[in-house]
């Protein structure tokens, strides 16, 4: 595990309750620049990530954030998902390693599979786990299980997996801070329990507060995506386009994060980056198609000329 993804890189304290975020732009990324591929790394220098969801009846989500997250540079890409769905991402990803997973007879994963999502997770540099996953108790528990065991790499938790997270805090305690929780408004009301409204009041605020609660990197998503770290540290992407309200796309932003995650970006970096790489694609597709219609999966292209182009 690189060292740096021990912990966030500081930023400047803000004070408490004030509105003051750092913008997260071209000029700033530069500042946060991304670990240099190298032109002697091989794949393996390059990092490995490992997809954690799906089900039987939402099979391509993995599918889309494993692909985000070679587009984002990583160099090697497991999917681990249920049994029935497993052989066809090995065909969809042909990149990727497909692991079966037990499932359960709604379709989704069980928690008796931990042993195995937890062997390939702990020689893996970053796990993402949610995408696609059931909103059930069953994926609650594997969740929790996994907090409580895994060992070693950065992890990104979105969609199902963040569902009443707040109630294991201490778990997301153990990993000293190299985790991020890609929530949207929704969904951050199910990881805290909190009031739609009182986090929409003051979104950056609730996302602060989450962060240092938590120990993890927050990025709330909206037309205006606020990313926050443990030390209260809080930034803002203004840059998105309506047309990244549509199917997929959570996925799609939550592999970019695992991508870069396993490169050796510091969790808080790599958080911001994956935002604005994501709005920037969608930026680009909204010039060449418009701003409404186009698809998630179409946003992976336009990752990597946008990412080596900063």
């Amino acid at each position: 595990m690189p060292e740096h993804l021990s912990r966030p890189a500081p930023m400047r304290q803000l004070p408490p309750n004030k509105g003051t975020y750092t913008r997260i732009t071209r000029a700033q990324l530069r500042r946060w620049a991304l670990p240099s591929a190298g032109g002697s790394d091989d794949k393996e220098a390059r990092g490995r990530v490992l997809i954690v969801g799906g089900s039987n009846a939402i099979p391509g989500a993995v599918v889309l954030a494993g692909i985000a997250a070679l587009r984002a540079g990583a160099g090697k890409l497991q999917i681990a998902s249920t049994h029935t769905v497993a052989p066809f991402i090995g065909v969809s990803v042909p990149e990727s390693m497909s692991i079966e997973l037990d499932e359960t007879a709604a379709g989704g994963i069980r928690r008796q599979s931990l042993a195995k999502v937890i062997e390939h997770s702990n020689v893996s540099d970053a796990t993402l786990i949610g995408p696609g996953m059931p909103n059930d108790v069953e994926t609650g528990r594997l969740v929790a299980l996994f907090l409580a065991r895994v060992d070693g790499p950065a992890v990104v938790l979105d969609a199902a997996a963040l569902t009443g997270l707040s109630e294991h805090a201490s778990l997301l305690h153990r990993l000293d801070g190299r985790i991020v929780l890609t929530p949207h408004a929704g969904e951050m009301v199910a990881m805290l329990g909190m009031d739609k409204a009182e986090i929409d009041r003051d979104p950056g605020a609730a996302a602060r507060d989450a962060a240092i609660n938590m120990r993890a990197v927050v990025v709330l998503k909206g037309s205006h995506t606020i990313i926050a770290a443990p030390d209260g540290s809080v930034c803002r992407y203004d840059g998105g386009d309506v047309g990244l309200a549509t199917s997929g796309s959570g996925d799609t932003l939550a592999g970019i994060v695992a991508g870069l995650l396993a490169r050796g970006t510091n969790p808080l970096h790599a958080a911001a980056w994956a935002v604005f790489l994501h709005g920037a694609a969608g930026n680009a597709l909204a010039k060449k198609m418009g701003r409404t219609g186009f698809l998630a999966r179409e946003l992976l292209a336009e990752i990597p000329a946008i990412m080596n182009g900063i």
